[in-house]
């Protein structure tokens, strides 16, 4: 296991070393603002602003948080997940209508549409304002905030194209959208996203298909915790599913611990 290098405020294309960096900064955004706003400023920014905007609706989460990080080379923009026993009923509930998605391509889940709107106008603006040196712009997230880096990231391209994401780097994010909104982005942002996909964690595989879809291009670990450029054949990967305990949701669970972010920063650092 090499010892990561410092974050490369340069970066333009897709490394292990960027992944990652973006896990660390989508585990900070769990962190208190106090404590991320410090470490971002140890990786290099000058600029931080955070983000927490409550809301009401039908879900167990009571606000959503983010924060945006700049540096006179890169724009960050990280979003809080949740623990997936917050989301074992919303994202189950198929009764729950889409909304439109960005730009009124496809449909995504009500749940995230509305976690996203309440803070997407203030981190786009901010995201316009730090941007004031043609600095690259990266979204990452994890669990559900890897779904709201995702859907904003989309919302920025279709709505904003001048705040167009260089990158977008998610971790044990959701299904998130129809099969028409995942046509539409993977076409607009092909080689920009990569979503990262831990062995038995159990949060990709909801909400359920085929209603909702996942966006490409996955990377994935395996049981030994090895990353690989596309996911196991369908039947490996339902037979890791099957062997896993019978409440996937359950916290010694294997799809839990699958999903924990300490988790995923750890594996990247073992596949630098």
């Amino acid at each position: 296991m090499a010892a990561p290098t410092p974050l490369d405020h340069s970066a333009s294309g897709y490394s292990v070393a960027h992944a990652y960096w973006l896990a660390e900064a989508a585990r900070a955004a769990y962190k208190s603002p106090e404590e991320a706003e410090y470490l971002s400023h140890s990786w290099g920014f000058d600029r931080f602003r955070h983000f927490s905007s409550p809301h009401t609706m039908p879900f167990p989460i009571d606000d959503t948080q983010a924060y945006v990080a700049a540096s006179d080379r890169m724009v960050l923009v990280a979003f809080r997940g949740t623990e997936p026993q917050n989301l074992r009923d919303w994202l189950s509930d198929v009764n729950t209508p889409p909304v439109p998605g960005p730009a009124r391509k496809g449909f995504v889940h009500y749940g995230f549409h509305r976690a996203l709107d309440v803070v997407h106008p203030q981190v786009r603006d901010t995201v316009a304002e730090f941007k004031d040196d043609g600095q690259t712009v990266w979204f990452t997230g994890h669990s559900l905030g890897g779904a709201l880096a995702m859907l904003s990231g989309a919302r920025m391209h279709f709505e904003a194209p001048n705040l167009v994401p260089h990158g977008v780097y998610t971790y044990g994010q959701p299904r998130t959208c129809d099969r028409d909104l995942a046509k539409a982005y993977d076409t607009a942002l092909k080689g920009r996203t990569f979503r990262f996909v831990n062995n038995n964690d159990i949060v990709p595989q909801v909400p359920p298909t085929p209603a909702f879809q996942h966006v490409d291009a996955v990377r994935y670990f395996d049981a030994a915790g090895k990353l690989h450029d596309r996911m196991p054949a369908l039947g490996l990967l339902a037979d890791k599913v099957k062997g896993a305990t019978a409440d996937p949701f359950a916290p010694a669970s294997d799809g839990v611990r699958d999903h924990f972010m300490d988790t995923y920063v750890t594996l990247l650092e073992r596949n630098l």
